[in-house]
């Protein structure tokens, strides 16, 4: 029966095993804690149908990282950014190749990141403060070196180097480690830069389907869930995917205000496209070829 795992602060020593060839969608919180939880959905799919086995709520990083370094196979899609705009790691002077540019970065306290990001703005002109990855106008989402209203960029600080440190395969950025291979050399964990409203505004437009806020948790935000979760489950998205709940799932996303677990929906939506793009021979998982190896990629963009 699927069912929904939450896990403490102070996580076990062994989270729950996921199933063989398990998909992953993460909705990543930079700060998790029991209020703002790291979510993941957990799933699979078949002909087309994607299967929600379980969300998992993880309030911590430490949480988050030893389910991380556990050996399931998965390819998962991530809500952080991977990768930093290449107008700005020139401008400041950082190295230029993602692994390199990544150990500078996760060395830097969030101060300095905040620091360094916030000269390199005000150098710049109104309504063009921030650098943009190719990626982030076609995806519609914001630039990964902002820090504010949404903190991505502390969220790639916290999330992309306990993704290294567990040795998974990041396509077109990073290979994962040795141990994370199966006997055909391919990786048994994958990771894949995702973004949930990318996939929302496609069947909303411009309809907000959540808040943080309760003052703003209304019921139009109600009924715009509701109308998201009836697309998802009819298949109404170019991902040609439809999504398979219980009763009690769909509930449970509906009655989530924050949209937290919704949005871990949408990005294992994501990733059971990516796995569909492998499996016909793409080992970018249907990312660009010419993608830009240290922006990298957002899934379906």
């Amino acid at each position: 029966m699927p069912s929904v795992t939450a896990v403490s602060t102070v996580a076990p020593a062994v989270l729950p095993a996921e199933q063989a060839n398990a998909l992953v969608g993460c909705d990543f919180s930079s700060a998790p804690s029991s209020k703002k939880p790291i979510v993941l959905a957990i799933g699979s799919q078949s002909a087309g149908r994607v299967l929600l086995s379980r969300l998992v709520y993880l309030h911590s990083l430490d949480a988050f990282a030893q389910w991380l370094v556990q050996h399931q196979p998965w390819v998962g899609a991530f809500d952080l950014p991977f990768g930093l705009p290449r107008e700005l790691v020139q401008s400041l002077g950082w190295p230029k190749s993602w692994s390199d540019c990544m150990a500078h970065y996760s060395a830097l306290s969030r101060a300095e990141i905040r620091s360094a990001f916030a000269a390199f703005c005000d150098a710049r002109p109104v309504g063009g403060k921030f650098a943009h990855r190719a990626t982030d106008r076609p995806a519609g989402s914001s630039p990964s070196m902002k820090w504010v209203n949404p903190p991505v960029a502390f969220m790639l600080h916290a999330g992309v180097p306990l993704l290294l440190q567990a040795g998974v395969a990041l396509p077109g950025l990073h290979p994962g480690d040795t141990h994370n291979l199966d006997v055909s050399g391919k990786p048994l964990r994958v990771a894949l830069e995702a973004y949930p409203g990318l996939l929302a505004r496609e069947l909303l437009g411009q309809r907000s389907y959540k808040s943080d806020d309760k003052a703003k948790q209304t019921s139009e935000r109600l009924i715009a869930r509701k109308d998201l979760i009836t697309a998802l489950e009819h298949g109404q998205t170019r991902l040609a995917l439809r999504l398979k709940l219980t009763h009690a799932q769909r509930d449970a996303l509906v009655n989530d205000a924050k949209g937290d677990a919704l949005d871990a929906v949408l990005c294992l939506m994501q990733s059971a496209w990516a796995q569909r793009q492998f499996e016909a021979g793409d080992s970018l998982y249907g990312m660009p070829s010419d993608m830009d190896p240290l922006e990298g990629w957002i899934l379906t963009a």
